[in-house]
């Protein structure tokens, strides 16, 4: 493939959890001072290779060789001794140490931890100056942006020595900008003669940052590929093993009635902190409104007063035929019985429960409703034959209502909640991260049912972090920062700049932004 000396080779390596197969032979080269992109649906089995390579998990079989150099991994340890370091999705600080504390933790250099302290501040002065991975090394780590925090991590892995570097989906929780940032950063790293793997499931940057690009299917390497002689469209039909349709077919909105009003909603929590403050707007029968924002910013609290799950401190909503004020509470029986259907944010703790099979999922707040209960029993049957309809109309996998909710795959769990809610075509339809940890396939048939359900009459809030999804499927957008509306605009109008400016609250074109006479 190239001329390039092999960083690591993986030779037949497999490895089973049970009576499931995660890897099966995988051979895979990646080669040294490159970037190396590794795509899958979910359960394809690139998490697990990478964590055996890092050392969580020891094959059952198979070699690795590092630098031509066959090497055991048994644990982390093994990984770092051998050069490579890994930054995971989910940060491995302590939130309350400082980012040296943080950086030098479990890398000390001796007894004496002034003299740690010292030589690590001059390591990372020159992995600052080499990198451009400038931070403040006496902040907090609860303090700082994950931007930063995702810095802090790289930092750890390079002081501890590593040439080879391993990123899980690393710009899940970055704002344009800082995905960016990190792209610059990864490339001077590359220039440098640092090793780099990246396990994404955004295609864009697979071709935007990557050298060599490898798919992985049913625990399989299909294939491995200079980017540069590939596509988006070439690599999701690879993922999936079919063609897939990557843009939106969306017709021109026709807004209607307006069908949720709110109008200076705020919400102060227990310990008196604002979590929502002077939210105003609105959204028409027939259009989808995206809410964006980094997490934490806002967008769950108001997402929970419209659904009923939690009061309000301040304002007024009317939603469909439901007004919500202070004094006046609704709850979520009460919003379902008016035509509002709730998709939630984590499916699991709001969505379902586990050890339901899938035909007590599917009428999961439905399910004191005539139609699935008798004088003294449920339904069985009618409830039954139901989610075998939903199941059909919504392509869930296995079309098995008596398979435990647990045992179905993201993808699957999040359309049969979909199915569930969507079915009887709801006057307003609340979704919030309809396809988080979703698969590519399922992903294409999700957003074509959300613009289906807009085209039918609802008013859909649509609550996402992947800003290509929020420009795809909104009608408008509007933008929250720590608990505000920042921005609201029309989406053909928007991009993933304006949209990450605002989302940082740093953008500058004010009047551009809140242009109410799109709203």
């Amino acid at each position: 493939m190239t001329d390039s000396p092999v960083a690591i080779e993986l030779k037949d390596i497999s490895k089973s959890f049970g009576s499931v197969q995660a890897n099966k032979n995988v051979n895979l080269k990646i080669y040294k001072g490159t970037i190396h992109g590794i795509v899958g649906e979910n359960g394809a089995g690139k998490s697990t290779l990478m964590s055996i390579l890092y050392g969580f998990y020891e094959a059952d079989h198979g070699k690795i060789y590092v630098n031509s150099k066959e090497t055991t991994i048994k644990n982390s340890t093994d990984a770092i001794n051998a050069g490579i370091g890994m930054v995971h999705q989910h940060f491995m600080l302590v939130e309350n140490f400082t980012v040296l504390e943080n950086i030098i933790l479990g890398a000390e250099s001796g007894m004496m931890l002034s003299h740690s302290i010292a030589n690590a501040k001059n390591e990372i002065r020159k992995l600052e100056e080499s990198y451009g991975l400038y931070v403040d090394l006496n902040a907090l780590v609860q303090n700082i942006p994950v931007g930063q925090q995702q810095r802090v991590e790289t930092i750890k892995a390079l002081y501890r020595g590593a040439k080879i570097l391993i990123l899980d989906e690393p710009t899940g929780v970055l704002t344009p900008q800082e995905a960016d940032q990190l792209f610059d950063i990864l490339r001077a790293l590359k220039e440098q003669g640092t090793t780099i793997v990246i396990i994404t499931h955004k295609l864009r940057e697979i071709m935007r940052l990557t050298d060599y690009v490898s798919v992985m299917r049913g625990g399989e390497i299909v294939t491995s590929l200079k980017t540069s002689q590939t596509s988006k469209e070439e690599l999701a039909e690879l993922m999936v093993g079919r063609k897939i349709h990557l843009e939106i077919d969306k017709t021109p909105v026709k807004p209607g009635e307006t069908l949720i009003d709110v109008r200076n909603l705020g919400l102060t929590d227990a310990q008196g902190v604002k979590r929502l403050d002077n939210i105003n707007f609105q959204v028409k029968a027939g259009e989808i409104v995206g809410v964006a924002g980094v997490s934490g910013n806002g967008q769950s609290e108001l997402l929970e007063i419209l659904s009923g799950l939690s009061p309000c401190s301040e304002g007024k909503v009317q939603i469909s035929d439901i007004t919500i004020t202070p004094k006046r509470q609704t709850d979520p029986r009460a919003v379902r019985n008016a035509s509002i259907a709730h998709v939630p944010e984590d499916r699991i703790k709001r969505g379902l429960i586990p050890q339901f099979v899938a035909s007590e999922t599917a009428i999961l707040g439905y399910h004191n409703s005539s139609a699935y209960n008798g004088i003294i029993l449920t339904k069985t049957e009618e409830i039954r034959n139901h989610c075998v309809y939903l199941m059909k109309n919504f392509d869930v996998r296995p079309n098995n209502p008596d398979i435990k909710s647990a045992n179905f795959s993201g993808g699957n769990q999040q359309k049969l909640i979909l199915a569930r809610e969507m079915e009887k075509i709801p006057k307003v339809l609340l979704v919030g991260q309809p396809t988080r940890g979703v698969d590519i396939g399922a992903i294409e048939f999700i957003h074509k049912q959300i613009v289906d359900i807009r085209d039918k009459g609802s008013a859909v809030l649509l609550v996402s972090g992947e800003l290509d999804e929020l420009l795809s499927l909104s009608d408008r957008i509007i933008v929250m920062f720590d608990g505000k509306i920042v921005g609201q605009v029309d989406a053909s109008k928007a991009d993933e700049r304006m949209l990450g400016l605002l989302m940082t609250n740093s953008y500058e074109n004010k009047e551009e932004s809140q242009n109410e006479s799109s709203i």
